[in-house]
């Protein structure tokens, strides 16, 4: 089926605009921003969304879908539960490596924006964070039932665990711009998941 003008128009400027709201966030960018990225004018970029919300909740989808399918494919690519674990820690000790992560973890930059100021936005930062906490839990069951993981493991405990290592460490990481305390906090999670192996 062919996309229409309109939805590529749209698509382009989603794409261009991603690392831009990433990087400056929601209120630090402006309609020059995005006019200077995508090579638009005000009336073309306006023409295709309602507002400058519209198109950072479609940025956060898209950002948010980007590390989704990389850590998607890189869990599927390996079948015991501790591996697909594991997957975590070595993707964020190398962020770098993604364009998309480069700017930093778009649910961390989003939510301490959005917190107070922008409910919409918050409300899919929550979402993008249950998302992410349950498909750490189905993992964590998945290998209990495979007899991978020890039967005691408390799923939703280490979900949370690990979800506020990463976004801790990413945090210092990016504020002191320096690797170190990434580097750290993710051989730390290495270890506590080869803890949960049975």
């Amino acid at each position: 089926m062919k996309t229409s003008k309109s939805e590529n128009t749209k698509q382009l400027i989603i794409e261009s605009t991603a690392a831009v709201f990433n990087t400056k966030g929601y209120a630090g960018t402006s309609i020059n921003d995005l006019m200077s990225v995508t090579g638009l004018s005000k009336g073309c970029i306006y023409g295709n969304f309602e507002n400058k919300d519209e198109i950072a909740l479609k940025v956060f989808d898209y950002n948010f879908s980007k590390i989704t399918q990389h850590m998607k494919e890189r869990i599927l690519a390996v079948d015991n539960s501790i591996e697909r674990l594991m997957v975590y820690p070595v993707t964020y000790r190398n962020y770098y490596r993604y364009p998309y992560l480069q700017a930093g973890c778009p649910i961390l930059n989003t939510a301490t924006e959005a917190d107070d100021t922008h409910p919409q936005l918050k409300e899919r930062v929550q979402k993008a964070l249950d998302f992410w906490k349950t498909s750490i839990v189905n993992q964590i069951e998945r290998g209990i039932a495979r007899n991978e993981i020890k039967e005691n493991t408390d799923s939703n405990e280490i979900a949370i665990i690990m979800i506020s290592i990463i976004e801790g460490a990413f945090m210092q990481s990016k504020v002191n711009n320096r690797m170190t305390e990434l580097k750290i906090a993710m051989s730390f999670l290495e270890k506590m998941i080869m803890q949960l192996k049975a």
